[in-house]
């Protein structure tokens, strides 16, 4: 009852560092300098200025490729700001349901040249007539594309500020082979395209 009594031993501090209830963390609060200083120390940059570019060189280029990735899986969060939203998204969709000539349209004027270097005057007049007909076909049939593109965004988004660029974009689009367009397509070709979520 009146012995003595043992002397009180101070817990031991948790083993992940943080401070014991009851008291402080046992060190000052870094200075911003010493913060920023410390995340620089975390990315690791080496101090040759050379070996520094390099490494700047390889974050670039493994976030470009981590960003092609998801642009080429269709990730929405990737897409370029061009890419994004749901008037580009139906644009993509209306264009890629349908076949379009100006998507084979280098393919074709190249085998015309090809057969206009053949030195036959007859031949020559003949491959600068197909030419001026290719070209009216590819324009019209754009146009009747555009123009039913047009229509289907002003019934789905009548705010025509929603609607800007969208005719350019799907013109871009007509333009590309279908198996090289990014984000690549999402419907096949005959297929309707799906009706727009905001």
């Amino acid at each position: 009852m009146f012995g003595r009594r043992s002397p009180e031993v101070p817990p031991e501090p948790p083993a992940d560092g943080t401070p014991a209830p009851g008291q402080g963390k046992g060190r000052p609060t870094p200075t911003r300098k010493e913060a920023e200083a410390a995340r620089k120390q975390a990315l690791k940059v080496p101090k040759d200025p050379k070996e520094a570019r390099k490494a700047a060189r390889e974050r670039d280029r493994q976030a470009r490729a981590a960003n092609r990735a998801a642009l080429v899986a269709g990730d929405e969060r990737a897409l370029p700001a061009r890419d994004r939203g749901p008037v580009r998204g139906y644009t993509r969709d209306f264009i890629d349901s349908r076949f379009t000539l100006a998507e084979y349209f280098i393919f074709i004027a190249l085998v015309v040249l090809l057969i206009g270097l053949v030195p036959n005057p007859a031949l020559q007049s003949m491959v600068s007539f197909i030419w001026f007909a290719l070209i009216m076909i590819v324009a019209l049939d754009t146009a009747f594309i555009l123009w039913r593109l047009n229509r289907a965004l002003r019934q789905r988004f009548p705010e025509k500020s929603e609607r800007k660029g969208a005719l350019l974009y799907g013109t871009l689009r007509t333009l590309q082979l279908r198996r090289f367009r990014l984000p690549p397509a999402r419907v096949k070709r005959g297929q309707q395209p799906p009706e727009p979520t905001r």
